[in-house]
């Protein structure tokens, strides 16, 4: 739905003082009061199955698996997780304006690296996947990266009709499975977090995992690592990691209780609008556009 800015005539009409200037501000929502007034049954609380709990010493980061795009991977991801295989291991890499990895630092060295358990040592690519069956919720946008962009379930899309694929996007917060140069070379026990700008040139090039949902905060602050590419090279400068669990592993006095805004919902299409139109006291030209990762999709605790 494309924002009309009505005349003023009928603006005054209707009973809303209105000027030149500002012709429909009294109308206007922001995403925030379209959020805040969601219906409870806009909201979805993520499958415990499908979460991981990264604790660290300043806190806890709550991601969401993606297994209908990355089946492979998730499944060696939950595996790990119920084997511990990330507890004590650390953030060895926070890269400016890019990712934070973490994982076994000495995962390339046979001598040193950590046990896989019972996780699997090889997985196919899993870049993108069908299209078809997916209910995807599209945006009207334009996008430099895809021919057509939206929401899967809560996660930033590309698609591709022609072809007939569609495939998770490099958004902040996304959750990335590290691989060497072949495409078939990630198993998730290497994993990123993008915490700068949207690296779309990464689309369909790696597998996307999963994204954060809450404790961004935690990975995007944590002090950078040298250039190039961020490794520390003082192992007291990597961030330690306590566990990562899954959710459903962890009894549930002790979980974290979330939501997720639904993105097929009417308030999520509303509150969309609203940021790609702001004719709030501060806006003074209207967008008239939104860039797919520019959208946020917001959490929230459960109301009791």
């Amino acid at each position: 739905m494309t924002l009309r800015l009505l005349p003023v005539a009928c603006l005054l009409a209707l009973g809303f003082p209105a000027s030149a200037d500002e012709p429909a501000r009294t109308q206007y929502r922001s995403a925030k009061e379209i959020v805040d007034a969601a219906p409870d049954s806009d909201w979805r609380t993520p499958d415990p199955a499908n979460l991981l709990y990264m604790d660290l010493e300043a806190g806890r980061v709550v991601i969401e698996l993606a297994p209908d795009f990355a089946p492979e991977h998730a499944g060696n991801i939950r595996t790990l997780a119920k084997e511990h295989f990330w507890d004590g291991t650390s953030i060895y890499r926070s890269q400016d304006n890019f990712v934070v990895q973490f994982g076994d630092v000495d995962g390339e060295d046979p001598a040193k690296a950590k046990s896989l358990g019972s996780a699997r040592t090889h997985l196919p690519a899993e870049f993108h996947r069908a299209a078809n069956g997916l209910k995807f919720d599209r945006l009207p946008d334009s996008d430099g990266w895809a021919p057509e962009v939206g929401f899967v379930g809560g996660f930033p899309v590309g698609r591709d009709p022609e072809k007939g694929t569609a495939w998770l996007a490099h958004c902040y917060g996304t959750l990335g499975a590290g691989r060497n140069n072949a495409d078939d070379s990630s198993i998730g026990a290497e994993l990123y977090v993008t915490i700068g700008q949207s690296p779309r040139q990464l689309d369909d090039n790696i597998t996307v995992v999963g994204r954060v949902l809450q404790g961004m905060e935690l990975l995007s602050t944590i002090r950078r690592g040298p250039p190039p590419m961020g490794f520390y090279e003082n192992a007291a400068e990597r961030t330690p990691i306590k566990s990562i669990r899954l959710a459903s592993d962890v009894p549930e006095a002790e979980r974290t209780p979330i939501q997720v805004l639904r993105t097929d919902s009417r308030t999520f299409a509303d509150a969309t609008e609203a940021r790609r139109n702001r004719v709030d006291d501060f806006y003074k030209r209207p967008a008239g556009h939104i860039d797919l990762c520019n959208v946020p999709v917001p959490v929230r605790e459960p109301k009791h």
